[in-house]
Parts: structure tokens; C-alpha cells; sequence
């Protein structure tokens, strides 16, 4: 009996232990499955300063704790530390593709260049000028990825020699050349005329920096008989590396639109400026532009007080359309009496009311920076002030601008200048130019060797 029950114990002990292992074999499988439920859902933020606190726009979740991670997420300083780092990463592909020649920590002077104070026109407006915002500009100005075949750049048909103009009648393009001579770009800030081309198509200088490039002509993404569109090039430059760090330098991400194109460009047009000329010498001496200049010769100075003195008292009159000192064109300006269109002598173009500034026509040794009015028809500036002269109206000429009807009868303006004043207005007006614009480095081609 005894041993019987002992038996017994012994074997019903047995089971227990057995019982209670499976048991809390099983409990222990439970607690791990439910712990492994629960620690999927923990969430570690990194701590990149060690400070204990997490950054909360960099996250892992994982069920141990990663080394270098916190479980909150209240560190402002760990985000912003992370930002910072992205555009350095990005700015390395400008430093390799344009070394020596763009430095992102020391850009040129774009933003802060001096300008006279006698200098009040300005057709910024809304997108004033940055030294980053430029210099994507500039990047994109000269870049011939901007067009489709890689051959023709914004710099193609304005060259910094020519003070960003032309010295051919026309400029080529991807696919033939251009129906308008190229107008020169400089001082083009400094308008109170803020529509550009010579027919003023385009509203801004913003609208009109992308125009030749959506223009099957000039530049081809036209988007129109086959040709890519705007959107394709952007396509196109997102593969370049140097633009994702300069459009993160210039507007803190990497994103290109057409609109931040047009204000980079924008942006580098305007920078481009010349006040280092004879004329502004001679101003600041005087600070009246109507006395004799002391750095001018006697026929610059008879130069000077024929193009300031209105016809009907013995002057050319050219400060009413070209007003000193900006030079640039009155803005409620009609057709100058120019109508032809280059090859193709029996055309007219009674739209242009448009014309660069009268500053830089000759560069710094005196030499004209290529062929004048809009279709290039006049090889001299002596043969434009013959036009103006003596002016015929062209019965086709609807436009033709009021003040060169030539009074009651409206046969045409004859200002009866001879040849000595002629030459006179010459004379003044080379000293409009200045020598910088020509040369700068911040004006010049970046993807040069």
C-alpha cells in the first residue's frame, strides 16, 4: 500500500512538474509573441548631438533600441542639423563641374554692385537680385543644354563682347536664324520700360528670358510640330548634377520650374551693368548734365548739348525718346520710322516700339557693337542720325511715333543737322561706353576652360 502510493505521487508529481513546464513554456511563447507585438510598434528617433533628444523627421522603429537613437522626438537642433547637411552634398557637384570658377562660399558680387545715385530707373520689381539667384543664372544664360541639340545658349546671340549683343545682323539658331537683330543687353534693368523685345511681347524681362528657348528658331523646345516642350528640358536639366546644387543654393531645394528659371536669368540680365564710362566721369565732376563735362573734349561737349536741346531750339532732340541718364527709351514710345525686315525686302514690321539702351552702342576702343535697328540695316550710328534727320512717312507706317511727324503737316521730322554735328552726336555718345562689361568675370562663360 505504501509503496503503492508513493508510486502514485511520485507519478502524478511527475506530471505536475511536466504540466507546469508546458505551461509556462507556453505563457513565456505568449508573453514573447505579445512582446514582439508590442515592440513593432516603438519608434526610435536619432539623436545626432547626443543630447538625448530626437530629431523628428528621422525615424526607425525596430524592437531593440538602435545605438545613436532616442525614443522622443524633441529635438529641433538634430533637424535643422540635418537640413544643413543636404545642400552641402549637393553644392559638391558645382564646386568639381566649375572649379576655379564658381565657388558656392564665395560667389560674386551680384546683389550689392554700386550704382550712381543720378541712376533712378529700375524694372526690377518683385525679384530683386541675389548673388545666388544670379549665378544660376548665369550658369543657365551660357548653358547650350538649353537648347535641343546642345548648340545655341541665351549667350550664343549675346555676347559679353558685344556688350551682350550681336555682331551679326541675325543670329543663328538651332533651326535657321533669328527675325529680329539681337538686341544688346546691358543696363537692361535700368527702364522705366519694363516689356522686352523689340515689339514688346513679353510683359517682364521674367516672361521674356524663356521665350527664345520655347521658340523653334531660336532654341527648339517649342513644344510645337514634333519639337520637346519646356517641360522636357527641365526633364532634361534634372540629369545634370550641378543643377540640383544650384537650384538648392538659389531657392533651398532642388526643384526647376520654368518660373524659377526666369527669375534666375532674370536676375543675371539685370546684374549685368556699365556706369564706368567718360559720361559718368564727367557727371559726377559736375552734377549738372546740361553744363560742360571737364573730362570732355569741345566737340563731345557740342555732342552732348545737341542731343539734350529740343529741334525747335537748334538740338537733334534724342533726350526725348533716349532720356539721359539712363539713356533708355521712353516707354510710351511708337515706331521709330525703321519698318523693313531683314531678307525680305518686301515686308514691313510696324511693331517695334522697343530698343536697348543707348549706353555701350560702341565698345571702350570705339568700334560699333555690331549692326543697328531691329532687322540690322544700319552698319553705322552716323547713318541712323541720317535717318532721323530727314524723315520720310511711309504711307503704310500706321504707327509711326508722333514727335517724328514733324509738326503741323506731319510730312516728317528734318532736324537739318550738318555733317559737323553729325559727327558731334557721334562723338558723345561713344562716351556713353564703359570697359568693364566686356571683361568681368562675374558676366563671363562659366563652362569655359
Amino acid at each position: 500500500m505504501k509503496y503503492n502510493f508513493l508510486k502514485r505521487a511520485t507519478t502524478s508529481g511527475f506530471f505536475l512538474i511536466i504540466s507546469l513546464f508546458l505551461f509556462m513554456l507556453f505563457m513565456s511563447s505568449c508573453n514573447e509573441a505579445i512582446e514582439e507585438e508590442i515592440c513593432s510598434e516603438v519608434i526610435w528617433y536619432l539623436d545626432a548631438d547626443s543630447d538625448g533628444l530626437g530629431d523628428p523627421n528621422s525615424s526607425i522603429s525596430s524592437c531593440d533600441q538602435p545605438e545613436g537613437f532616442v525614443s522622443n522626438a524633441n529635438d529641433e537642433d538634430d533637424s535643422s542639423q540635418q537640413n544643413d547637411e543636404e545642400p552641402t552634398n549637393v553644392l559638391e557637384a558645382i564646386i568639381q563641374f566649375f572649379a576655379g570658377v564658381i565657388d558656392p562660399d564665395n560667389l560674386q558680387n551680384y546683389e550689392n554692385q554700386p550704382v550712381p545715385n543720378y541712376i533712378q530707373e529700375d524694372n526690377t520689381e518683385g525679384n530683386l537680385i541675389t548673388d545666388e539667384g544670379a549665378t544660376l543664372g548665369r550658369v543657365l544664360f551660357y548653358d547650350k543644354n538649353l537648347s535641343i541639340d546642345n548648340t545655341v545658349s541665351c549667350a550664343s546671340c549675346h555676347k559679353q563682347e558685344f556688350a551682350f549683343g550681336d555682331d551679326a545682323q541675325l543670329s543663328e539658331g538651332v533651326n535657321g536664324v533669328t527675325g529680329r537683330h539681337s538686341m544688346r543687353l546691358v543696363n537692361a534693368r535700368f527702364s522705366d520700360e519694363e516689356r522686352f523685345f523689340w515689339d514688346e511681347r513679353a510683359n517682364t524681362l521674367e516672361e521674356q528670358t524663356t521665350l527664345p528657348i520655347q521658340d523653334h528658331v531660336e532654341m527648339g523646345f517649342s513644344g510645337e510640330n514634333g519639337d520637346p516642350d519646356i517641360n522636357d528640358l527641365i526633364t532634361k536639366l534634372d540629369t545634370l548634377d550641378y543643377y540640383q546644387g544650384l537650384f538648392t543654393m538659389a531657392f533651398g531645394d532642388s526643384e526647376i520650374t520654368e518660373e524659377r528659371m526666369q527669375n534666375a536669368m532674370a536676375q543675371f540680365v539685370r546684374s549685368i551693368q556699365s556706369f564706368d564710362s567718360r559720361f559718368d566721369e564727367g557727371l559726377a565732376q559736375v552734377n549738372n548734365i546740361n553744363q560742360d563735362f571737364p573730362n570732355f573734349t569741345a566737340v563731345e561737349n557740342q555732342g552732348k548739348t545737341l542731343y539734350m536741346t529740343a529741334p525747335n531750339d537748334g538740338g537733334a532732340g534724342c533726350q526725348t525718346c533716349h532720356g539721359a541718364p539712363e539713356f533708355d527709351i521712353d516707354d510710351d514710345s511708337d515706331n521709330n520710322g525703321v519698318i523693313g525686315v531683314a531678307g525680305d525686302p518686301n515686308a514691313i514690321d510696324l511693331d517695334v516700339t522697343r530698343s536697348p539702351t543707348l549706353r555701350d552702342l560702341f565698345n571702350s576702343e570705339g568700334q560699333l557693337n555690331g549692326p543697328l535697328m531691329h532687322d540690322g540695316s544700319f552698319t553705322s550710328f552716323e547713318a541712323v542720325l541720317a535717318h532721323y534727320n530727314d524723315i520720310s512717312v511711309d504711307p503704310r507706317n500706321d504707327n509711326l511715333d508722333n514727335r517724328l511727324r514733324g509738326g503741323r503737316g506731319g510730312n516728317g521730322q528734318n532736324l537739318n543737322l550738318d555733317d559737323e554735328e553729325v559727327e558731334a552726336i557721334v562723338a558723345f555718345v561713344k562716351t556713353l561706353s564703359g570697359s568693364d562689361v566686356y571683361t568681368n568675370e562675374k558676366w563671363s562663360d562659366p563652362f569655359q576652360d
